[in-house]
């Protein structure tokens, strides 16, 4: 059995008790379609299912844990980290393009530029080690290719976008590059110091995305939505602040503490007139403005 095979089969194992708690004779049969859609045998004993647990913990860090008192197989809840998760998602994607054939016909992907994740390693390796790095950089407003030299701090993703938190000691300034910006990366072996007074966590604790630039502090905002959109806010929230504060047939209210960026603002005005600003009242009168501009423009 190919070390691929395997793989794949441990994919299919973790799927099915994340969906819902399993007996073995559940997991055997599931893995027993699964081999059929891929073309391949998962079909396992006790044994090898033991074997593959113990796989599936030393690559994924996720334990797979025996349930006595319901007797089925479940995933210990303290290890569906994030990371895990989007490991696994990354995982299933490259699985379906590896095994299918011909899948124009049938998987459509968005039409964009590449996302520059081709210097993820890079970037992370001189985050780890602290090595600075000459990045050559193009700005999405100029055609002008530039060099900087960065110390690298952190790695973030929004809006499907990755982005590299770095201090730039030329302008002393801790700044955001986006990825498929940068044409090329250099790590030098020179080391450099974090420094003292940043904290990367509280950087971003209320941006939303990455921009923190709108307001000089963090604002108390309150939106209402009505009930078909609340439904979509609840299930997908829009930050990690968010609050639901009231929630009835006619509207759901929910608070949030966020800077008042760019990317929020467009946020809110993608929801049409399914959200409603109560509060802050600088907030709401931005929206009322922007919208009386964009009416001119058809007038």
């Amino acid at each position: 059995m190919s070390k691929r095979e395997s793989l794949l089969r441990y994919t299919c194992i973790i799927n099915k008790v994340r969906s819902q708690p399993s007996t073995f004779n559940e997991i055997q049969d599931y893995l027993m379609t699964q081999g059929e859609i891929q073309g391949f045998r998962y079909d396992i004993c006790a044994r090898t299912f033991k074997r593959d647990l113990e796989e599936i913990f030393s690559l994924y860090k996720i334990d797979i844990c025996y349930d006595f008192s319901t007797r089925k197989y479940k995933v210990n809840e303290d290890d569906d980290t994030e990371t895990n998760i989007r490991m696994l998602e990354a995982f299933d994607t490259l699985n379906m393009l590896k095994v299918s054939e011909g899948i124009s016909n049938y998987v459509f992907f968005e039409r964009r530029k590449p996302k520059g994740t081709e210097f993820l390693y890079g970037l992370l390796h001189a985050i780890k080690h602290k090595l600075q790095i000459n990045m050559k950089y193009q700005k999405i407003w100029s055609d002008e290719v530039t060099e900087r030299i960065i110390e690298p701090y952190a790695l973030k993703e929004s809006q499907n976008i990755w982005y590299v938190l770095a201090y730039q000691p030329n302008d002393d300034k801790v700044k955001t590059f986006g990825l498929d910006r940068i044409v090329d990366i250099d790590v030098f072996k020179r080391r450099f110091q974090v420094k003292k007074d940043f904290n990367i966590h509280e950087a971003f604790k209320y941006c939303f995305g990455i921009d923190s630039h709108g307001s000089e502090r963090p604002e108390e905002i309150i939106l209402s939505f009505d009930p078909e959109e609340a439904l979509y806010i609840k299930n997908l929230p829009l930050h990690e602040t968010q609050e639901i504060i009231v929630d009835n047939e006619e509207e759901c209210q929910i608070k949030l503490k966020l800077y008042l960026s760019y990317d929020f603002i467009m946020q809110i005005r993608s929801r049409g007139n399914r959200v409603k600003v109560l509060k802050p009242l600088k907030l709401k009168n931005m929206i009322i403005q922007q919208l009386k501009e964009t009416l001119k423009l058809y007038e």
